[in-house]
């Protein structure tokens, strides 16, 4: 009898074992393929931004976009990953409620030295902490795009690089240590919510980009005497208009990288699906969810706009309002609030506009004021929520959720108009005025982006 017990608890931890080993398998498989789909997403910036600039600047614009996509991985893992995981409390080293912050820990899992031996390399004790590392580097990536799209046909590719790396590895990766983490002291004290990170990667990025524009000052006549603007056309709609299409197939890898699946690095949350903070998600709510903030993005800008180039944002704009709560929400309700994404998308660019901001494609609103704008309508619909599966956990609140998004506010403007700032004065930021005039392909860049030559737009001209 004791023979066959014993043989029976074997056969149990043989499960257990066998188990965990296809949980972690799982896991690894799972975040390694959205790394390849958010490439997309910068597959689609870059044909977005191309296509929004003149022609005499489309490649100069391709550069800076390729550069922020390479200058975001080295600099996020010696020490963006770290800030992650070091500060959830604060800007000071403490341990959280979770029991997974802190200066060691930081250090053990982020740096690539030392203690971080067993989570890298052919023989580490997990499989699955370098593709979770791999996600959040394409988070950071995407952050610094969000910016570049805003300062085309006229930024300094050097400052703009510094700029890159000052959003894509520490002034969003501060907002998630704090808003986008277990024990980021937002979600412990104030009960933020942000699941897709409508607020921490996307306001950030375009209310950092809004701190440089201020700098930066708009392109050569893009203003008249008198304050009223001159529309300054890209050279090739049909190519932004695919390379937003682009974009929103990354997202669904963007979005899968927000659920935490069950796997050894992360077994606190033990073997369930779920969000950055222990609730509950599943995938069937994710596609359910961004499908119709998609289409009522697209439906709301096309009655507002009947341009396609504000319907493709508007889907942008559908996914990114609804970002916070797709875990939460009800489809028909994700579909009413991306709608009304959709329909003051554009007025609020205009109204942007009117006050001397010359954003290329619209970043700072579609990112920004529409982030900001996502995290709030969830304290509308979502209060009372738990924002932690823990016991007594904080609740998600519309007071909460506006805090979180006054802090991804400052956390992006502030540390966007004093870099910006410091780089103006050391004229690293803008390009000379004969450069921009003759086009930064022709004094920037050793190549052209149409040899053949074309025939030149009134636009393209200027």
């Amino acid at each position: 009898m004791e023979d066959k017990i014993a043989e029976l608890m074997a056969k149990v931890a043989e499960l257990e074992a066998s188990s965990g080993v296809t949980n972690t398998m799982f896991a690894e498989t799972y975040y390694y393929l959205t790394i390849p789909l958010m490439i997309i997403i910068h597959a689609g910036f870059l044909a977005y931004e191309m296509g929004s600039s003149r022609a005499k600047n489309v490649l100069s614009s391709g550069v800076k976009n390729i550069l922020a996509f390479a200058f975001m991985i080295p600099t996020f893992y010696f020490f963006g990953w770290w800030v992650y995981w070091g500060f959830p409390t604060g800007l000071t080293f403490s341990e959280g409620a979770m029991g997974i912050s802190g200066s060691a820990y930081a250090s053990s899992i982020a740096w690539g030295w030392g203690d971080s031996a067993q989570y890298m390399g052919p023989n580490i004790a997990d499989n699955a902490s370098g593709v979770f590392f791999g996600a959040f580097a394409m988070f950071a990536a995407t952050t610094a795009s969000i910016m570049s799209g805003a300062v085309i046909e006229r930024i300094q590719t050097v400052g703009f690089v510094i700029l890159a790396v000052v959003l894509g590895s520490f002034a969003w990766v501060v907002a998630a240590a704090w808003g986008w983490h277990a024990d980021g002291w937002l979600v412990t004290k104030f009960g933020v919510h942000d699941f897709g990170a409508a607020g921490l990667v996307h306001a950030v990025a375009g209310f950092f980009a809004l701190g440089v524009l201020i700098n930066l000052g708009p392109r050569i006549g893009k203003f008249n005497a008198d304050g009223s603007s001159n529309h300054i056309a890209g050279h090739n709609m049909p190519l932004t208009v695919t390379g937003l299409m682009l974009i929103i197939v990354g997202f669904w890898g963007f979005l899968m990288a927000c659920v935490i699946v069950p796997g050894e690095a992360w077994s606190w949350y033990g073997d369930k699906m779920s969000t950055i903070y222990g609730t509950p998600i599943t995938l069937s709510a994710l596609s359910f969810n961004i499908l119709m903030a998609v289409a009522g993005g697209i439906i709301g800008s096309w009655i507002w706009t009947k341009d396609p180039f504000w319907m493709m944002s508007g889907a942008l704009a559908g996914i990114i309002s609804t970002a916070s709560g797709l875990d939460i929400y009800y489809p028909a309700l994700a579909f009413i609030i991306a709608f009304s994404a959709g329909v003051i998308l554009q007025p609020c660019a205009n109204w942007l506009e009117r006050r001397g901001i010359d954003d290329a494609v619209g970043a700072v609103t579609v990112h920004g004021t529409i982030g900001l704008y996502g995290v709030v309508m969830l304290g509308v619909f979502a209060s009372g929520y738990p924002a932690l599966d823990i016991v007594d956990a904080p609740t998600v609140s519309l007071f909460g959720q506006i805090v979180g998004a006054v802090v991804f506010f400052l956390l992006g403007f502030v540390p966007g108009y004093v870099v910006s700032f410091i780089l103006k004065k050391m004229n690293m930021l803008r390009v000379p005025e004969h450069a921009e005039v003759a086009g930064m392909d022709t004094t920037k860049v050793p190549a052209q982006g149409y040899p053949e030559g074309i025939v030149a737009s009134p636009a393209a001209s200027d």
